[in-house]
């Protein structure tokens, strides 16, 4: 999905124009993908833009940042004050947000412990990720012939730059022959997520999702979703699901900041009742949450400005 340009980006404690946020070609992170980023979004509430779990993603970019050896140079508070004054230079009432961290331009080879570290946050407009009507229409999964990383390999548990070459080459597999996303597996055969989205799967009148065990990445929206699951008397658990498991599911569905709920409708060309009646109230009482529409949920909603 194409980018729509904005007037600015946050770049090392300041807002630049658009245009001018570049790096230098030798920066490190773009030869060995040594960095960290986030996804989070923006919705337009009653009382004016609000970022949906900003803390949270923020607090995961550390996180993220830790488990690379990688040091911030700025503390969770003004990241989250940036991330509010970008989307506010923005004007724009829902946006996309891209805070990253990342090695930047002065030192190269694999010895990490020199290099600076550099932080943007930029903000556009992005529609649903799989599609305005993937909650109703579905999604058509494929079970990747790439393997998710083994936690000793490339860690899963961080969110970082490296990692999504595993996730692109999965999802550009799906694509080609002919389905929506890709489902990834652990190097053990269980099932660990999709390309960019934690899986919820419904066996016997239970939502299942996958541990962080099985190499699925903590999810922010996995976490809102098994709340609000729970919260609508449904039985929503974290537990190991085989391959099989998704073909005999009773409905299915993958939920991630960009994909938000989507219903799934096939996986590897075996049909699921799509959307779910699970599946379903989840979709539209997420979508309300994030618009601070419903009291027990606005403190998820943090404002812009």
């Amino acid at each position: 999905m194409p980018i729509t340009a904005t007037d600015k980006i946050w770049m090392n404690g300041e807002l630049v124009d658009w245009d001018k946020a570049q790096v230098h070609v030798l920066t490190h992170g773009l030869h060995y993908g040594s960095g960290v980023f986030e996804g989070i979004r923006a919705y337009e509430t009653a009382d004016g833009p609000a970022i949906f779990r900003l803390t949270e993603h923020i607090q995961r970019l550390f996180n993220s940042a830790k488990i690379l050896g990688m040091e911030i140079p700025y503390t969770v508070d003004q990241l989250i004050d940036a991330s509010k004054e970008t989307v506010a230079s923005t004007g724009l009432s829902e946006c996309y947000i891209r805070p990253i961290a990342y090695l930047g331009y002065g030192e190269m080879g694999l010895n990490t412990l020199p290099c600076s570290v550099d932080v943007a946050i930029a903000c556009w407009p992005w529609g649903a990720y799989l599609g305005d009507d993937a909650v109703t229409k579905g999604v058509r999964l494929k079970t990747s012939s790439w393997t998710r990383h083994d936690h000793n390999t490339m860690p899963p548990a961080a969110k970082t730059t490296g990692n999504y070459v595993n996730s692109s080459l999965a999802k550009v597999e799906a694509i080609k022959a002919g389905y929506d996303e890709a489902v990834m597996l652990a190097p053990n055969g269980l099932v660990a997520e999709c390309s960019g989205e934690n899986i919820f799967v419904a066996r016997h009148g239970k939502l299942i999702t996958p541990p962080l065990s099985a190499g699925a990445l903590e999810g922010i929206t996995q976490s809102s979703v098994l709340t609000i699951a729970r919260d609508l008397g449904f039985d929503a658990v974290i537990d190991n699901l085989a391959r099989t498991d998704l073909y005999v599911a009773e409905e299915a569905f993958v939920c991630g900041t960009a994909a938000e709920v989507s219903s799934v409708n096939s996986v590897d060309d075996r049909d699921i009742d799509c959307p779910g009646p699970m599946t379903s109230a989840i979709a539209e009482t997420y979508h309300r949450a994030i618009r601070g529409e419903i009291d027990e949920y606005r403190h998820w909603c943090e404002l812009a400005s």
